[in-house]
């Protein structure tokens, strides 16, 4: 899609938005999951980390998408329109984006310049980091307070360290 045809097209409603920010969210949690138990592994390689990663969250989003079409013909007794499965599909894979620098960081350790498991450390940070920035997109547009916009993204960051906390007390 030329830069033209991207700028014609109508700005996302603040359901897709928060359609794509929740995707975000989940599969930011299942791909910390991943990574937090490849940690665990000790000796896993740059390329079953990738593969692992990627497998899971690319069948997380193919089971989102899945559970939207069902949901919407359970509403609305029809198949999703054209325009509705275009939605769809691009909330799945805008999703992806949270695969990026986990990815780069397993791509350097592939090339021997760090190790597996510093890439899978940093993954983890990247990853808690990415939930405060979908934190912050979820609320800079709104109404809110400043002290209950701050409480969402420290809520949210805190979720994320909870959960590596309790991956790491589970693996030891």
């Amino acid at each position: 899609m030329d830069r033209r045809a991207h700028a014609d097209a109508p700005a996302p409603t603040p359901e897709e938005r928060a359609d794509r920010l929740k995707e975000r969210v989940y599969v930011t949690f299942a791909a910390l999951a991943v990574v937090l138990t490849l940690r665990s592994h000790g000796d896993v390689t740059a390329g079953v980390a990738a593969t692992t990663l990627l497998i899971t969250v690319g069948g997380t989003l193919l089971a989102v998408l899945l559970a939207d079409v069902v949901s919407h013909i359970a509403v609305h007794a029809a198949l999703p329109t054209a325009a509705e499965a275009r939605h769809m599909v691009a909330v799945c894979t805008g999703a992806l984006g949270v695969l990026v620098l986990p990815m780069i960081f397993v791509g350097i350790a592939a090339t021997g310049s760090w190790t597996v498991d510093g890439a899978l450390r940093a993954s983890t940070i990247a990853l808690v980091a990415s939930l405060g920035v979908v934190g912050w997109l979820a609320v800079r547009r709104v109404s809110l307070p400043g002290w209950q916009k701050l409480l969402v993204l420290v809520a949210e960051v805190a979720l994320g360290i909870a959960v590596v906390s309790l991956e790491l007390l589970a693996h030891g």
